[in-house]
């Protein structure tokens, strides 16, 4: 972790043990195993593939396919030269896992295959089966040499003492027996166990053998028979478990989403390994033993780590979804809105809890700051639209009139005004400061979806479901003009930079340009195949932009409304779209999970930025280095840039951080990877600061130095 993120956790120190997220496996992930060197991790899956990854940096390197049927195992050669995996198509596989090349197949089971293990030399391979038999085989051939047979029931387990001089079997029948490998003979049966044996190890001193017996993990002594110690904790059966390579650990996988790792001296628990979802089936430690590994049917890998140090600040406080959050404008409060109908205030220099605004009676779907930080409004599905004072929580005003849900509030630019919008087909116009009604614009004849003031504060435009936008004077509530002409849902609109004009677009796949003086249209633009997402000016209003769901974007001619450019490239519909400060860089935001960086001159694509999640909002930082979006600042590279805008490589947007769906990432590099319990429903960015919100109802704080790293 780079020494310039510097908070650590106050509220919730224990974050998550787990260090990365191994993501690819479409169905339940079985068992996973290191290569001797540490070097490669081998994860198999019911989605019949064994899948090669890089340990160090998450990576998947190789997948391997030729199982029919769930991959119940995998193991490497002592050597690390082969993998070996077994199968319910009955058949054992040998592979190269440096070239993912198929060596051999072993046929000889006559059902499931189970388990699979390679002696110490490498020169047996041993496999359990359903059918009740374990098997002998020499891998470097092929050749089947000894059939084990004893079990009544399937065996779930084998594995080889540490010496090579014994092997282990475990069944279903109750049993674990023990086997001379060199002759095939029984030496031992480990009776009057109650329930099923899942699996079994041995410590690397070959002194003590673990099995899984039930919702417990019992230590005998392999030489005599004699039970030695049974590790209880589990709330589930234990499906597997691991010694550490120095022989002080062990670790157990559980049906109860946990891995424990406990002393094996004493037996006592050290720690219970949460953040799996499903099962765990699986668990191993790297050679060096600092990296415990599970596996679950959640078809997640997990690597774990110290239980301290993870940098993230928890806020904790809500008890339902956190729908928004937002910075005052000075950037030492943050808020944040939450199903739970609260308004939560918190220092976000310390992440500590300041006030809990309460008072609404349903959801909080906004929350938005003054100009001047001195009041904070907020929205809600109760009908309500709640004034606060940010410093001492106190509530100021509650607005009421709306007759539906409130969706959207917004301030004017001289903060003078407050606007609002509801499901109850209105706008309302009120005065912050007392909380008086001023207005109530009545018009339209379905929801109204947004509000927006002109640059000039002296128009205010609302865009509805019933096809149009109405103009109106703020200060007087008068109806200026109803921009009629769409045939279909109004998505968006804007204002140009000199308030002359006003784009629209909507549902009926067109962009139109409208005079708001008079309310005349001025242009109908044609040409995209389905509906229109977005729409913007450029700076020095001379173009427009606009986002489709027919994954293009175009750009037109404002003033003769003639088409210049149709950008492809996007494989899905186009949600946002910016104009760079200077006018010559294009941004657009797709979901199909790009950010895309184009040339308006020639219309050429300069970069693909990959996000692994939507952006729906998106826009230039004031100096054109980095994107703004609502998740977070998107550095933009030189690459194919330079020429255009030299400025781009300035110093520090190496290190504009984002968040995208797992990962908050450090320019293009993924710097922290985030657990599914803290995944962002929501982000915002002030400075080196960056919030999540999250399902849960948490809020979590990342804070960067402001040092170069």
């Amino acid at each position: 972790m780079p020494n310039w993120i510097y908070r650590l956790p106050r509220v919730q120190r224990n974050w998550s043990s787990s260090l990365q997220t191994l993501e690819g496996h479409s169905k339940s992930v079985n068992p996973v195993v290191f290569s001797p060197d540490g070097k490669l991790l081998a994860s198999a899956s019911g989605d019949e593939t064994i899948r090669l990854w890089d340990p160090a940096t998450g990576a998947p390197l190789q997948t391997l396919e030729g199982h029919s049927n769930w991959v119940n195992a995998v193991t490497f050669s002592p050597d690390g030269k082969m993998l070996a995996s077994v199968s319910h198509d009955k058949t054992v596989r040998i592979w190269d896992p440096a070239t993912g090349a198929p060596l051999q197949t072993l046929e000889g089971h006559r059902d499931w295959v189970t388990a699979v293990v390679f002696s110490p030399d490498g020169e047996l391979l041993a496999s359990a089966s359903v059918d009740k038999t374990v098997r002998l085989w020499d891998p470097a051939t092929g050749a089947p040499l000894q059939t084990l047979e004893g079990h009544s029931n399937w065996v779930n387990a084998v594995v080889f003492s540490p010496d090579g001089k014994l092997l282990v079997s475990a069944s279903r029948d109750d049993t674990v027996r023990l086997w001379d490998p060199a002759t095939g003979a029984p030496l031992q049966t480990l009776e009057g166990l109650s329930d099923w044996v899942n699996g079994v190890a041995f410590s690397l001193d070959g002194k003590l053998l673990a099995f899984a017996h039930g919702h417990t993990v019992r230590l005998w002594d392999p030489a005599t028979g004699a039970p030695l110690q049974t590790l209880e904790g589990h709330s589930n059966w234990v499906n597997a478990m691991v010694f550490s390579p120095d022989g002080k650990l062990l670790a157990s996988a559980s049906g109860d989403e946990t891995v424990r790792l406990w002393d094996r001296a004493t037996g006592a628990p050290l720690h219970t390994l949460k953040g799996h979802s499903d099962s765990v089936k699986a668990v191993v430690f790297s050679p060096d033993g600092k990296l415990p590994v599970s596996a679950s049917r959640d078809m997640t890998i997990r690597l774990w780590g110290p239980a301290t140090g993870a940098p993230l600040q928890t806020l904790e406080g809500h008890s339902n979804w956190v729908n928004a959050v937002v910075f005052s404008p000075d950037g030492k409060l943050l808020a944040s809105a939450s199903d739970d109908k609260t308004v939560r205030l918190w220092d976000p220099a310390t992440g500590a809890p300041l006030q809990p605004l309460k008072g609404h009676l349903n959801r909080v779907t906004a929350v938005v700051f003054s100009p001047d930080g001195k009041m904070l409004v907020s929205a809600s599905r109760d009908d309500t639209v709640r004034i606060w004072d940010p410093v001492t929580g106190a509530l100021l005003q509650m607005l009421e009139g709306h007759l539906d849900w409130v969706t959207a509030v917004v301030f004017s630019p001289d903060g003078k005004l407050l606007a609002s919008v509801s499901h109850d087909k209105t706008v309302r116009i009120w005065d912050p400061a007392t909380g008086a009604p001023l207005q109530t614009l009545l018009g339209h004849s379905n929801w109204v979806t947004a509000v927006v003031f002109s640059p000039d504060g002296k128009l205010l435009a609302s865009p509805s479901y019933d096809d149009t936008i109405r103009l109106w004077d703020p200060a007087t509530g008068a109806p200026l003009q109803t921009l009629a002409g769409h045939s279909n849902s109004v998505n968006a609109m804007t204002f140009s930079p000199d308030g002359k004009m006003l784009a629209s677009v909507s549902h009926d796949k067109t962009v139109r340009i409208w005079d708001p003086a008079t309310g005349a249209p001025l242009h109908t633009l044609k040409g995209h195949s389905y509906w229109v997402n977005a729409v913007v000016f450029s700076p020095d209003g001379k173009l427009l932009a606009s986002a489709s769901r027919d994954k293009t974007v175009r750009l037109w001619d404002r003033a003769t409304g003639a088409p210049l450019h149709t950008l492809k490239g996007h494989s899905d519909s186009v949600k946002a779209v910016a104009f760079s400060p200077d006018g010559k860089l294009l941004a657009s935001a797709s979901g199909d999970d790009t950010v895309r960086v184009w040339d308006l001159v020639t219309g050429a694509p300069l970069q693909a930025l990959k996000t692994n999640v939507r952006v729906r909002k998106l826009s230039f930082s004031s100096e054109g280095q980095y994107l703004d979006t609502d998740r977070g600042q998107l550095t933009i590279g030189p690459l194919g840039l330079s020429a255009i805008s030299p400025r781009l490589k300035g110093r520090g947007t190496e290190r504009r951080i984002f968040v995208n769906r797992t990962w908050v990432v450090q320019g293009i590099k993924p710097l922290l990877w985030l657990p599914s319990e803290y995944r962002a429903t929501c982000a915002a960015v002030w400075n080196d600061i960056l919030v999540l919100g999250h399902t849960s109802g948490r809020v979590s704080i990342l804070q960067f130095s402001a040092a170069e790293p």
